[in-house]
C-alpha cells in the first residue's frame, strides 16, 4: 500500500513521507521519484491517479516530515534560525526525467550548517 498523496494534498491534509518498504536504507530521492511517478523499484505503477509534482514531493519530504515530528520551527526549510540541514544535488529534480530522479548524485551533505560529506 502506498499513501494517497494527491488526495491528501487536494483536501489540505498535512502529509509526511512514509514507506511500507521493508526496513532498510531509506532513499529520499527514490521516495520523491515514487511520489511523482507512482512506480516502485521494478517499474510497476501503483495508483497513477495519486501522482504529485516534484515541488509537492519535495515539500512533503522536507516540511511535511518536520511538521509530522513537531519540529517545523527547527527544520524542514532553509530559513534563518533553523538547523541548515540540506543536500546539494548534481542536477535539479524539477528538470530531471521523473523516472531518473533517484539517480541524481548527491554532491554535498550539510548538517547544522557544516559540510558533513562531499563527493
Amino acid at each position: 500500500m502506498q499513501l494517497v498523496h494527491r488526495s491528501f494534498l487536494d483536501y489540505d491534509i498535512p502529509v509526511a513521507p512514509a514507506s511500507d518498504y521493508t526496513p532498510g536504507p531509506y532513499e529520499p530521492l527514490m521516495a520523491i521519484q515514487s511520489m511523482v511517478t507512482r512506480k516502485d523499484f521494478d517499474g510497476r505503477v501503483w495508483g497513477p491517479s495519486q501522482r504529485i509534482t516534484v515541488p509537492e514531493a519535495m515539500r512533503i519530504c522536507t516540511m511535511g516530515g518536520a511538521y509530522a515530528s513537531f519540529e517545523e520551527d527547527l527544520k524542514g526549510s532553509v530559513t534563518a534560525g533553523k538547523l541548515a540541514d540540506f543536500v546539494v544535488l548534481e542536477s535539479d529534480p524539477h528538470d530531471a526525467d521523473p523516472d531518473a530522479i533517484k539517480e541524481i548524485p548527491v554532491l554535498r551533505t550539510v548538517a547544522g550548517g557544516r559540510v558533513t560529506w562531499e563527493a
